[in-house]
């Protein structure tokens, strides 16, 4: 799992905030997951080949199948795509606000 803020240091909006970046990367990392399990699938199985085009319902069923499993593992921690993004959009937001601070105070 991607590590909190530390609560001690961390103010209401700040750790909305990374809520909410959390959940979006890890949105981002199962989306990305599903892709790939897609593409791993047997020949035709995701995209329903040699099957009844009338129902179409086995095709549904299989994709709710591999997205359920993705946001599983992504949730899990998954590649560690999700931590990264995390680590990368704080980092630039902390030069940022570095930035503001000694702009500010000249």
């Amino acid at each position: 799992m991607i590590a909190a803020l530390s609560s001690a240091s961390a103010t209401p909006d700040v750790a909305a905030r990374h809520g909410k970046l959390v959940d979006a990367a890890q949105q981002f990392e199962a989306v990305f997951l599903q892709q790939m399990l897609k593409s791993t699938a047997p020949d035709g199985q995701e995209q329903g080949a040699g099957q009844d085009d009338s129902g179409g319902g086995s095709q549904t069923y299989s994709s709710f199948g591999t997205e359920a499993v993705a946001k599983a593992i992504a949730s899990a921690g998954g590649l560690g795509v999700a931590r990264q993004i995390v680590r990368q959009v704080e980092h630039a937001a902390a030069g940022r606000a570095s930035a503001e601070n000694l702009s500010t105070q000249r």
